[in-house]
């Protein structure tokens, strides 16, 4: 029962991570790295995670939704993401992310 469990999930983890990411096309001005969790360490965990992103016309981001990736990983990503910072534009845009861990 325990392989099947594994089987799957890493099945869903391929999956997820196959997509090419639709990036925003206004610039980066301000990127922080997520930290990597304490615990994903410990299991030697690595992966991506994918974020669907909307960004403010100020740049600032607006909200941000768990897209793929473990959910493992996705707490520190997504509280990383939210601090970035984007050139300011005419009107709100979004787009996906994707961190690698």
């Amino acid at each position: 029962m325990n392989r099947l469990k594994h089987i799957l999930l890493c099945t869903l983890l391929l999956a997820t991570l196959g997509h090419a990411a639709d990036q925003p096309s206004r610039a980066i001005v301000k990127k922080e790295d997520p930290e990597y969790p304490e615990l994903a360490k410990n299991m030697n965990l690595h992966g991506s995670v994918k974020l669907k992103i909307w960004i403010k016309p100020d740049g600032s981001v607006r909200r941000l939704e768990y897209v793929g990736g473990h959910p493992l990983l996705a707490e520190s990503a997504l509280k990383a993401v939210k601090n970035w910072r984007y050139a300011a534009a005419d009107k709100e845009s979004t787009g996906t992310v994707e961190l690698k861990f």
